[in-house]
């Protein structure tokens, strides 16, 4: 029997590392005692190559042998980007009132 190889979908918290990606999958559990749902967030480290995701971004990452220490994951696609506010240059510099 052919084992399957776990995939998720989360966001990029962090792109501080060289080759390596910060994704957080938000998981919806349920309490044992009191059955009220809550939501965690679960951190993984992500191989990426190319470097190509960006903070923000949402990503789909699949389970692989370990890279290193924490490096469980790699990076199958860029799903969607971080959709970034265009700004005209008359917002970027604030008005300054003239004192009276």
């Amino acid at each position: 029997m052919e084992a399957r190889r776990k995939i998720r979908i989360g966001f990029v918290i962090s792109r501080k590392m060289e080759k390596t990606a910060i994704v957080g999958v938000e998981v919806i559990k349920r309490h044992p005692l009191y059955h009220k749902t809550f939501r965690r967030v679960i951190k993984y480290k992500v191989h990426d190559e190319e470097n190509q995701c960006q903070a923000g971004d949402k990503v789909k990452i699949i389970e692989t042998r370990p890279l290193s220490r924490e490096k469980r994951w790699r990076l199958l696609e860029v799903v969607s980007r971080k959709e970034v506010a265009e700004l005209k240059e008359e917002e970027l510099v604030p008005e300054v009132k003239e004192a009276e």
